[in-house]
């Protein structure tokens, strides 16, 4: 199986491209700065240089071509200011989302935020900064781009409070779970096991720390 992760430098996705390449996948990751290549050669990936602020439609496409999926886990990141929520966070994953379609990539996973929502007021609830008010209103704008398409299997997951602890292989995986907290390992392991199972295409997913192992959360989820 190829992959190809959008954000390839970013710190969930240098952890699933070095679960898929350990299992024997081939994996690439786009990237934004030169500079970046030798972490993900060193995570077993495929550094692709491409500013997918800049870049159309067919630049992307060319880098997606005899993919068997594709991962939009790209971020402006902390720090950065609103503007960039929606050239990232939003502009940004339609345009993979186009570029996978153009590519015939079907596969296409999302790695959203818990509270997504396009609908967000401009005036953000009591105690939310305004700029995460932005980044949650542009992701939830670009999920509900993908989860719009017939042409991609899209599934979009929606990690709860990311931590740097240690990954249990333990999850909560649902519609709906409630806030908590969740490692950037295991959402890393969570979306790796979304790409082998097919039956999460179309489903929107939420996911925190809990007892249930990965695989089996998985399970859980298409069989109901």
């Amino acid at each position: 199986m190829r992959t190809v992760i959008a954000g390839g430098h970013g710190q969930i996705a240098l952890r699933l491209e070095r679960l898929l390449a350990g299992r024997g996948d081939e994996v690439a990751g786009v990237i934004r700065r030169p500079e970046q290549a030798g972490d993900l050669l060193a995570a077993g990936a495929e550094p692709v240089v491409c500013d997918l602020e800049t870049a159309t439609v067919a630049d992307v496409a060319r880098h997606l071509e005899g993919a068997d999926a594709a991962v939009f886990a790209a971020g402006a990141g902390p720090g950065s200011g609103a503007a960039r929520k929606e050239t990232v966070d939003h502009a940004a994953a339609v345009l993979f989302a186009d570029a996978a379609e153009a590519a015939g990539v079907r596969r296409y996973v999302v790695v959203s935020s818990m509270g997504a929502n396009p609908a967000l007021p401009d005036e953000p609830p009591a105690g939310m900064d305004p700029v995460f008010a932005v980044y949650l209103r542009a992701k939830g704008a670009a999920d509900a781009n993908v989860s719009a398409r017939s042409g991609l299997d899209w599934t979009i997951l929606r990690p709860g409070r990311l931590t740097d602890d240690p990954g249990t292989g333990l999850v909560t995986l649902a519609e709906h779970t409630g806030r908590a907290a969740v490692s950037r390992d295991d959402v890393a392991a969570a979306l790796a096991a979304l790409l082998d199972e097919p039956r999460t295409a179309r489903r929107t997913l939420e996911l925190i720390n809990g007892s249930d192992p990965v695989v089996e959360a998985v399970r859980r989820v298409v069989e109901g």
